[in-house]
C-alpha cells in the first residue's frame, strides 16, 4: 500500500509540474505576442486566459486513462472490453481452430484488450510449470512447484504479489517493476497450467472487471486443455485397438494355416503309420486263414505276430491322440498331465499346482500346450544343467501360468519372439490371454501367461 502511494504522490507532482510548465509557455507565449507585459488593463483578460489553459491540462490529466482507451478503441489496438475476451475466446473454440492458435489468439487478445506488456501460458508436467505460449513468446526455464500442490494452485484462485512471493517466488524474478496476476487453467479441480498477466507498474493496477477476465480466459483454456488430453487418450486408445485387431486378424490366419497343417499331419501319421500298420495286419490275418487247414502251428504262429502288431498299432495311435489331446489331461486335468509331461522332460522339471481344480478343456489344453513349449524351449536353449520350475494356479477369474528356468537366459528385445512364443501367443490370444517374456542373458528365462477361465 505504501509503494502504491508513493506512486500516486510522485505522478501527482509530476503532472503539477506539466501545469505549472504549460502556463508559464502560455504566459511567455502571450508576452512574444504582444510584445511586453501585460498592462493592468490586459491583465484582466490574460488571468482567465491562463486559468483556462489549467484548467484544460487538468482535465486532461484526470481523464487521461479515459482518452488513451478512447484512441487506443479508435486506432485499433483495443479489441474489446475485458469482458468480451472470454466470449471471443468461447466463439473460436467452436471452429475447430488448433489449439496451439486458440491459445495464442487469447494470450494476444489478454496483452491487447488489458494493455498488458505480458499475457503467457505455462503448461504443468512433471511437478513442473514449463512456458508455452505467450505474446510477446516466453524466454524463462521451467519452475518446479516443488512443496506446492496442484490442488492449492487451484484453489488460491486469482493469485498476486503476495500470494507469489510466498509459494511461486521464481514467478517474480524480472517483473519487479510489474503488476503480475496468476490465473490457474484448471477443470473439474485439476490444475492443467497458468495464465500470467502482466502490467507495467507506471500503468493503472488491475480492476475487478479485468481480474474476472483473466479467470474466465483461464477457465476456458483448461477446458480446452482437458479435452486435449482426451481426445490423445481416445486416439491412443483407438490405436491401440487397431494394433490389437491386426494381431488378432494376423493370429486368426496363423491359428488357420497351423490348424490345416496339423489336419494334413494327422493325415500323414496316420497313413504313413497305424493305417499302414493296420493295411499290413489285414493282410496276414487273410494269410492265418488259409494256414489254419494246412499248417495250424504256422497259423497260430502267424496270429502271436498279429497280436503284437495290433498292440504297436494301437500304442501307435494313442501316441497319436496324445499329441491331439491327451487322454491324462482330459481325465484328470492340469496336475497329473504337467506331472506326467515333467517326467518325460530332458530336464529337470517341477510342477507346482496344488489345490487346482478344473477348467473348460479349451482352457486347460491352452495352459497345456503352452507349458509344454516353454519346457521345449528351455530344453533347447538354457542349458543341460538348467533346472525348470512350473507354477499353475487359478487368481482373480484367471488360470495363471509360470515356467522359470535358471539357464543361460538371452535378450529379449535382440532376440525377438521366435516360432514358440509366436504359437503360445496365438493360442492364448484365441481366448483373450496374454503372454509375458522376461529373460535376462545368465539369469535365466520366465514365461507368465493367463487365460481368463
Amino acid at each position: 500500500m505504501a509503494h502504491v502511494l508513493t506512486r500516486r504522490v510522485v505522478r501527482f507532482l509530476l503532472w503539477l509540474l506539466v501545469v505549472v510548465f504549460v502556463v508559464g509557455v502560455a504566459f511567455g507565449a502571450m508576452i512574444l505576442v504582444f510584445g511586453r507585459v501585460p498592462d493592468r488593463a490586459e491583465r484582466g483578460l490574460v488571468g482567465p486566459a491562463l486559468l483556462a489553459i489549467a484548467i484544460a491540462v487538468i482535465l486532461i490529466v484526470v481523464l487521461h486513462d479515459r482518452l488513451r482507451d478512447g484512441i487506443d478503441r479508435i486506432s485499433g489496438r483495443d479489441t474489446g472490453a475485458p469482458a468480451d475476451l472470454a466470449r471471443s475466446l468461447s466463439s473460436r473454440m467452436s471452429r475447430s481452430v488448433p489449439l496451439d492458435e486458440l491459445v495464442l489468439q487469447a494470450a494476444e487478445g489478454l496483452r491487447s484488450s488489458l494493455r498488458l506488456s505480458a499475457a503467457e501460458t505455462w503448461l504443468l508436467a512433471d511437478g513442473s510449470l514449463r512456458p508455452w505460449i505467450g505474446d510477446p513468446q516466453i524466454h524463462r526455464p521451467p519452475m518446479p512447484l516443488g512443496e506446492v500442490e496442484p490442488g492449492a494452485v487451484v484453489q488460491a484462485g486469482l493469485s498476486a504479489h503476495g500470494w507469489l512471493q510466498v509459494w511461486m517466488p521464481e514467478m517474480l524474478e524480472g517483473r519487479e517493476r510489474s503488476y503480475v496476476r496468476l490465473a490457474p487453467m484448471a477443470n473439474a479441480g485439476e490444475l492443467q497450467g497458468v495464465v500470467v498477466a502482466e502490467r507495467p507498474v507506471d500503468d493503472r493496477v488491475f480492476t475487478q472487471e479485468e481480474e474476472r477476465a483473466i479467470v474466465e480466459v483461464a477457465r476456458q483454456l483448461g477446458a480446452m486443455l482437458h479435452n486435449a488430453k482426451l481426445d490423445s487418450a481416445l486416439q491412443a486408445s483407438l490405436d491401440e485397438v487397431r494394433r490389437q485387431a491386426n494381431e488378432i486378424q494376423a493370429s486368426r490366419g496363423r491359428i488357420v494355416a497351423a490348424a490345416d497343417q496339423a489336419r494334413r499331419k494327422i493325415e500323414r501319421d496316420l497313413h504313413d503309420g497305424a493305417q499302414q500298420h493296420l493295411v499290413a495286419l489285414a493282410v496276414r490275418v487273410k494269410l492265418a486263414e488259409q494256414l489254419l487247414e494246412r499248417d495250424p502251428a504256422k497259423a497260430r504262429a502267424t496270429l502271436e505276430d498279429i497280436g503284437s502288431g495290433l498292440e504297436e498299432a494301437l500304442q501307435e495311435l494313442r501316441d497319436l491322440a496324445h499329441g491331439i489331446y491327451p487322454p491324462l489331461l482330459a481325465d484328470k486335468g492340469l496336475r497329473a498331465a504337467l506331472g506326467s509331461a515333467a517326467r518325460r522332460a530332458a530336464l529337470v522339471v517341477t510342477v507346482d499346482a496344488e489345490g487346482l481344480g478344473r477348467f473348460a478343456p479349451e482352457a486347460e489344453a491352452t495352459v497345456y500346450f503352452c507349458v509344454l513349449e516353454a519346457i521345449q524351449n528351455a530344453g533347447k536353449y538354457a542349458g543341460e544343467q538348467a533346472t525348470v520350475t512350473i507354477h499353475v494356479t487359478e487368481e482373480r477369474g484367471a488360470l495363471v501360468f509360470v515356467v522359470s528356468d535358471d539357464g543361460a537366459g538371452f535378450d529379449v528385445r535382440g532376440a525377438g519372439m521366435g516360432a514358440g512364443f509366436t504359437n503360445m501367443l496365438d493360442r492364448l490370444g484365441a481366448l483373450g490371454g496374454t503372454l509375458r517374456v522376461d529373460s535376462t542373458v545368465g539369469q535365466g528365462t520366465r514365461v507368465t501367461g493367463t487365460v481368463p477361465v
